[in-house]
């Protein structure tokens, strides 16, 4: 598991990837919040506070990741070494693990830069110093968690297809829906306790939930199974594909 994990930051690293979604992550969030007017734009906002970067960063993520993990398994599939995964002196659970935390590793770095955005804002209230650094710190946790059910998403679209396009498209899509998907769902079911349930699917209730500064272990459970469900969904659909 260790080698495929230091074998996929190499890769990333080696080669445009890392860098351009690095990158990219920093100059749009940095482009809408401080320069593009707009609903992000903190000046605009008119409060000293990193709200608006974490209701953009889960969109940001939500192509960022898919564009990470598209090639994972599909370019296995195209150039028929997919086999070779089933012969290597570890198990697919490594193998998929390894994936996993590199590309997540990879977005955690992006990540890392933004922490100047706490000190800046920090500096720009009427009072310095006057920011939630609960509020900040669970919408960090809440983010981590995302992207760990994004990465996993994108893994298991990447073995649905041998087309790196393809596979991308439809981790985007997976992505969004379980994102803002059944939220949009229960806006148009009639008034009652489904209109709860059908939120609680989906991830952006959990994730604002982390978000107000509060660790809830539903929020923390429900992220854990939903990766773990998908991380499950990708070794079953690589030993149906061996078949």
């Amino acid at each position: 598991m260790i080698a495929i994990f230091k074998r996929e930051i190499q890769s990333f690293f080696t080669s445009p990837i890392g860098y351009l979604v690095i990158g990219l992550f920093l100059v749009l969030n940095g482009l809408f919040l401080w320069v593009f007017k707009g609903p992000f734009n903190i000046f605009e906002y008119g409060f000293a506070d990193l709200g608006n970067f974490f209701l953009l960063a889960p969109w940001v993520f939500l192509f960022l990741i898919p564009a990470i993990t598209m090639k994972s398994f599909s370019e296995e599939k195209k150039l028929g070494t997919l086999e070779l995964l089933f012969i290597k002196p570890i198990s697919l659970w490594e193998t998929v693990i390894g994936k996993f935390l590199g590309t997540f590793c990879l977005a955690l770095i992006a990540i890392l830069p933004t922490l100047l955005y706490v000190y800046t804002i920090s500096q720009l209230g009427v009072t310095i110093g006057n920011l939630d650094m609960g509020m900040v710190l669970g919408s960090y946790f809440g983010l981590l968690f995302l992207i760990a059910s994004y990465t996993a998403i994108g893994l298991f679209s990447s073995t649905l297809s041998e087309n790196q396009i393809v596979a991308f498209i439809i981790g985007m899509v997976l992505c969004f829906i379980m994102l803002f998907g059944f939220e949009s769902l229960a806006t148009i079911l009639p008034t009652g306790p489904m209109i709860l349930f059908v939120e609680q699917i989906g991830m952006k209730a959990h994730f604002e939930s982390i978000a107000r500064g509060v660790l809830d272990t539903r929020d923390i459970i429900y992220f854990t199974s939903l990766t773990l469900f998908f991380l499950y969904l990708t070794i079953n659909q690589l030993k149906n594909q061996n078949r």
